[in-house]
């Protein structure tokens, strides 16, 4: 049936329970939903407070090989796998990102997973949802504002407007946006000056949002964020411009983590989404953290390939929150290996059990980098219906002989009755004791040396390199007291360099940081390498030309 439904049509027909009904399953009674129609709620600060004495779960990672246009169904397989665990028996929760309305309208696509491993409702998941990102891109163009009109009133904390480093948001992908002249027509409408536009989920609000344990820490780091520099190069905080009250005002609902449910009205936590090849890529702490009180197994994924999210959910996120992951799944497709062994999209129907195993050694770097972290590791081949019996054996041969294991799931066509084996794997692995998690590097290396580290043991190249003006810029902060901060690397996701068309397992090439930017607030330092841009453009044929209503009044189009 799944195979001859789109995702958005199989998600209409779900039989949705009342979303009191999935918050009972685990714990939350229903005065503590704060209700959104009758498929999804917030959860109040109160629950979440009363809850912080229970035992934590067990924690575990989906990641995926480097992502491909033919598809790896990283989100798909989280979701199966939560449903997957409930069938077998454990108290699991899944804990996903909300998805962006730019790459919606552009060409990723919405993030509610697919086929019969769904999270709903899909459509109001893939668009407006509960509001996060319209509050968080409020806040953000608030203190944008703010700043502006300081500077038009008298600039009395000595802004230099040369050296205004916050930059206004949009939730859309739009290239003309990316460096603009803000300010011009005359005297009442202030002093021209260069600035320009990220996308929402590269906002520092938003990394903040999703790394906060509660309002009143929210604020302070809404307070620590940086905004610009004086002609002395001194900071300026967004506290100096008494920002941080009215910017938690406009974000205190959206801090709440959002309850719906899957397909199989199993419960599942969607909150925060920061991309991973321009900010840190997972979901909120909030909802990580609170989840890992209510269930035996959470179930949470980090964006893009291992090389981005995974390395940012170890180093910063488990950093940050004091999480201990129990197990990781790799995710990989048949297809996906064939294109990372140089096989075209058009020709991946046809059995190419050679460039299988060629594709295998991203696979196996993904592997190798996971285990670096001391998380043990299961590789799950999320089965397409084109996939052969020899292909399929290919990629468990390879697996095999790095002395792990793959486990073919069909989950995508039969839910989680087609998952259960990679679900009794995780619960084996979990249950084992065998996770020595520790962070790739020490909070006390330079920062410079932290980028440079990620550079050879995560992508194996030669080195990171910078102009003196990068790593000057590195020293300044390091001396402001800001070297202890992990670094997050906005970087192509499609490859472990920086050139997009260089896929597989590339070794020898260095990794060009071109900018940095601190974000104290969110506690990191963003290393923006190679052509990497933090305001996506739309490709030449938008999704958003199949996005309509149609006759009976419904959405179609989304994916």
């Amino acid at each position: 049936m799944a195979e001859f439904k789109s995702d958005i049509e199989i998600a209409r027909a779900a039989k949705k329970k009342p979303i009191q009904e999935i918050g009972s399953r685990i714990g939350i009674p229903n005065e503590h939903l704060l209700p959104f129609g009758h498929d999804k709620a917030k959860l109040s600060a109160e629950f979440i407070q009363s809850v912080q004495k229970n035992r934590d779960g067990k924690l575990i990672l989906v990641t995926a090989i480097n992502p491909t246009p033919a598809g790896e169904g990283k989100t798909t397989t989280t979701v199966g796998l939560g449903d997957g665990l409930n069938r077998i028996g454990q108290k699991a929760v899944i804990c996903i990102r909300e998805a962006s309305l730019g790459p919606n309208f552009g060409m990723k696509g919405g993030a509610a997973g697919g086929g019969l491993a769904q999270v709903v409702p899909m459509d109001d998941m893939n668009l407006h949802f509960t509001g996060d990102f319209h509050a968080i891109t409020s806040a953000h163009n608030l203190l944008s504002a703010l700043i502006d009109n300081h500077i038009y009133w008298g600039n009395e904390l000595g802004i230099d407007t040369r050296r205004v480093t916050w930059r206004r948001v949009m939730d859309m992908n739009d290239r003309a946006l990316r460096q603009i002249t803000c300010s011009l027509g005359g005297v009442a409408n202030g002093y021209p000056r260069e600035a320009g536009f990220d996308i929402t989920v590269a906002s520092e609000v938003m990394a903040i949002l999703c790394l906060a344990k509660d309002l009143k820490d929210l604020e302070k780091r809404l307070g620590d964020i940086i905004v610009a520099y004086r002609r002395d190069k001194s900071p300026v905080f967004a506290r100096d411009l008494k920002a941080p009250g009215a910017m938690t005002v406009l974000l205190k609902d959206a801090l709440q983590p959002n309850l719906v449910q899957t397909l199989e009205n199993n419960p599942a936590f969607v909150h925060g989404g920061p991309f991973a090849n321009i900010a840190h890529g997972c979901n909120s702490v909030m909802a990580t953290t609170t989840a890992l009180k209510l269930a035996d197994y959470v179930v949470t994924e980090a964006g893009f390939g291992a090389d981005l999210g995974a390395e940012k959910f170890f180093d910063i996120k488990c950093r940050k929150a004091g999480l201990k992951p129990a197990a990781a799944v790799i995710v990989a497709t048949v297809r996906a290996l064939k294109m990372n062994g140089g096989v075209k999209k058009e020709d991946l129907g046809a059995e190419n059990i050679e460039a299988v195993k060629k594709g295998c050694a991203n696979l196996g770097r993904h592997i190798e980098n996971v285990k670096q972290f001391g998380v043990p590791a299961v590789v799950a081949i999320n089965h397409f219906h084109a996939d052969t019996e020899a292909e399929i054996q290919a990629v468990k041969d390879y697996v095999a002989q790095m002395g792990e294991e793959a486990i073919l799931c069909k989950h995508w066509a039969q839910g989680s009755a087609g998952i259960e084996d990679l679900a009794r794997k995780v619960v084996q692995l979990a249950e084992g004791g065998s996770s020595q998690f520790a962070p790739l590097y020490a909070d006390e290396l330079g920062l410079f040396d932290k980028i440079d580290t990620i550079v050879k043991r995560i992508y194996r190249g030669d080195g990171a390199i910078a102009d003196k003006s990068v790593r000057d810029q590195l020293h300044q902060w390091e001396k402001q007291g800001y070297g202890h901060l992990p670094v997050c690397m906005a970087k192509t996701q499609y490859s472990f360099s920086t050139d997009p068309n260089l896929r597989g397992a590339p070794t020898g090439h260095t990794v060009p940081v071109r900018e940095v930017r601190l974000s104290a607030g969110a506690g990191f330092v963003v290393a923006i390498c190679g052509e990497i841009m933090t305001m996506p453009g739309l490709p030449s044929k938008p999704s958003s030309e199949k996005i309509l209503i149609n006759e009976n009044g419904e959405i179609d189009g989304l994916s």
